[in-house]
């Protein structure tokens, strides 16, 4: 479930008062856009903790008692007075909220994606990387050639797209898109990789490619896609294996951990 999801189920019981960074001057705990939503006993959601967000708190629950936000700007320093060391200005912005609100939640509060990513790939790996994809503001497109790999419930988010053959899709994807790959079989890779390539030659708008493998992997991809006629200014383009080195394990979940570092290193 998404928080502004959740925010919705907390509204249609009891108001509360929305509190979002609306600016930031030097060094702030969030960034603008973060919020959190305080009701008369409940809080969800964060600006970034310590005092700050204890202050906003109070002044937040003060407005619940009002009836009211009679301050919807407000200015905090974060130096001595609040005992934080950020040594920023931040501005909050308060709101009070009801039940009438709930329809509007998703266009105001949901973040704008920061990618486009398309997994080809319904294995355990492609599972785990799904699950930890779906909590980022990523929009997701997961392809394989096997429509009965994917789960009957997938995250908000996620789009699945069965393609036979699986390369096929990769003609579809949108401009802009950071392409991870590890389907079920090394020759189905290695036409995906070569289908990239060629959009590449032609389109040059993919942000990344990536697959999955050890390096002899890759290097028995390289012989095989020169012999395709692919140069080596091309193949560079390729980033293999994926994930951020240094991270060893093998684990779906770990695998999952380290390619969305990666990739939010490119956000």
């Amino acid at each position: 479930m998404q928080d502004w999801q959740a925010l919705g189920l907390l509204l249609a019981r009891e108001p509360a008062v929305l509190v979002r960074v609306d600016q930031v001057e030097g060094s702030g705990p969030r960034e603008v856009g973060a919020w959190m939503a305080v009701s008369a006993a409940g809080l969800l959601g964060t600006i970034g903790g310590g005092q700050l967000e204890f202050d906003a708190m109070a002044q937040a629950r003060a407005a619940l008692a009002a009836g009211v936000v009679a301050e919807p700007l407000r200015r905090f320093a974060l130096g001595p007075s609040l005992g934080q060391c950020c040594g920023g200005i931040v501005y909050l912005r308060f709101e009070l909220l009801g039940a009438d609100h709930i329809a509007g939640l998703r266009e105001r509060l949901a973040p704008a994606p920061l990618m486009r990513v398309a997994l080809f790939g319904g294995g355990h790996v492609g599972r785990a990387i799904v699950e930890v994809l779906a909590r980022l503001p990523i929009e997701l497109l997961w392809v394989d050639s096997r429509d009965e790999i994917f789960p009957a419930e997938v995250p908000e988010g996620v789009r699945t797209e069965h393609s036979d053959p699986v390369q096929r899709a990769v003609q579809d994807l949108a401009p802009g898109s950071r392409v991870q790959i590890m389907s079920f079989s090394h020759a189905e890779d290695l036409d995906i990789v070569a289908a990239c390539l060629q959009r590449q030659r032609e389109q040059g708008d993919l942000a990344f490619i990536g697959l999955i493998g050890s390096k002899s992997k890759w290097a028995s991809f390289r012989r095989r896609l020169e012999a395709r006629g692919f140069t080596a200014d091309e193949l560079a383009r390729v980033t293999s294996p994926i994930g951020v080195p240094g991270i060893t394990g093998k684990q779906p979940e770990v695998i999952a951990v380290a390619v969305a570092a990666q990739l939010l290193q490119q956000a």
